[in-house]
């Protein structure tokens, strides 16, 4: 897809990788439009990007339908069908399953797999009415494999992951001209994951939000981040036993042990 004149909409777009998207697609020329809850980010966000060009944002909580649907509306008023949709914003709680409360469990589940389904409803009808246009889900290669205390993060990847490629099945099964891309990465040094520690190196957010662009550019299908991370996960799920892939994935990679320290980011 050439985004030269595009109208991109990115969530969670005023600070991390959805901030560095921004302005990627802006020295593209595309037109970005970010959604975040946080309203000095998105203040600040434009202020550093408007010499790029054209960029506009809406404080919007996304775990509310309502706010969805009007933000949404008014976003289609303001700037007509939306190209490129960015479904970004994630949370992360790192406790044990019993440690969550009902209150954590839902808000996960709300943010990483509802408002993305819901975002896009509001803006398909668009892209199917012009049979045009790009949706790209930010998941997780925790949408991959298991992890202690990432329990609740990881079952809303996991949904993200199934519902993105069966969207992306359907657009196809009805010859529409839209394309679905599930981005899978690794843990991205953007402060959301502070305290985690790995053996697999921790992805910096400059290249890793390139690459995310770059598979939108390339009407990619599903990528992760490094590449090989999808190989190595599938294929150790498949010929291995479960005893021997938990030796695998918890002793020699050393994911089962990566969220032991986690901090996250302070709010």
């Amino acid at each position: 897809m050439n985004l030269n004149n595009k109208t991109v909409l990115i969530t969670g777009g005023a600070s991390g990788i959805g901030k560095i998207m921004a302005r990627l697609m802006l020295e593209r020329n595309a037109k970005v439009i970010i959604w975040d809850i946080d309203k000095e980010g998105i203040e600040n966000t434009i202020a550093s990007f408007t010499n790029l060009g054209t960029i506009v944002g809406y404080k919007i909580d996304i775990s509310k339908n309502e706010e969805i649907d009007a933000t949404a509306k008014k976003v289609i008023k303001d700037h007509g069908i939306i190209d490129v949709l960015i479904n970004n914003a994630g949370i992360v709680v790192g406790k044990y399953f019993h440690q969550q409360s009902p209150h954590d469990i839902i808000k996960t589940t709300e943010v990483n797999a509802t408002a993305p389904m819901l975002i896009t409803a509001a803006f398909l009808g668009g892209m199917l009415q012009k049979n045009s246009g790009h949706i790209c889900n930010i998941a997780s290669s925790g949408g991959l494999i298991s992890n202690p205390k990432m329990t609740v993060y990881a079952a809303s990847k996991w949904s993200l992951i199934g519902w993105s490629d069966s969207l992306r099945l359907e657009m196809k099964q009805l010859n529409k001209n839209i394309n679905v891309t599930t981005i899978m990465p690794y843990y991205i040094n953007t402060g959301m994951f502070d305290g985690v520690k790995s053996k697999i190196p921790i992805l910096k957010p400059e290249p890793s939000a390139l690459a995310i662009v770059k598979a939108i550019e390339k009407n990619k299908k599903m990528v992760t981040i490094p590449g090989y991370i999808y190989r190595v996960t599938r294929l150790g799920q498949a010929i291995m036993p479960i005893k021997m892939f938990d030796w695998f994935a918890g002793k020699v990679l050393g994911i089962y042990k990566t969220m032991e320290h986690f901090k996250g980011r302070n709010s």
